[in-house]
């Protein structure tokens, strides 16, 4: 199954964070925080959203800087992705 984002929704998959410190410790998981920074899976056409043209400036494959408790996380086909609007992401990382 494959997810089709609408309108400026921007579809992405969490990298995962480091298990060990720079020091060499390595955390439980309870320690961990939640990653921010993401791969862009698919993206909306953009539009009319709002009252006000959006223009999609992400691309598939880009790595993302994105609002830490932003969009909504779904599983499809026991991959767990999140679906937000391209505003919650900040930056794209290079």
């Amino acid at each position: 199954m494959t997810i089709k984002p609408l309108a400026d929704r921007v579809v992405i998959r969490m990298l995962e964070n480091e298990e060990k410190t720079q020091s060499g410790i390595v955390l439980p998981g309870s320690a961990k925080e939640k990653p921010q920074i993401a791969e862009v899976v698919a993206v909306g056409p953009g539009g009319v959203v709002d009252g006000k043209d959006v223009v999609m400036e992400l691309e598939v494959g880009d790595r993302v800087l994105m609002s830490k408790y932003a969009g909504t996380e779904v599983k499809v086909d026991g991959v767990e992705y999140t679906i937000l609007r391209q505003s919650d992401i900040l930056a794209i990382v290079e």
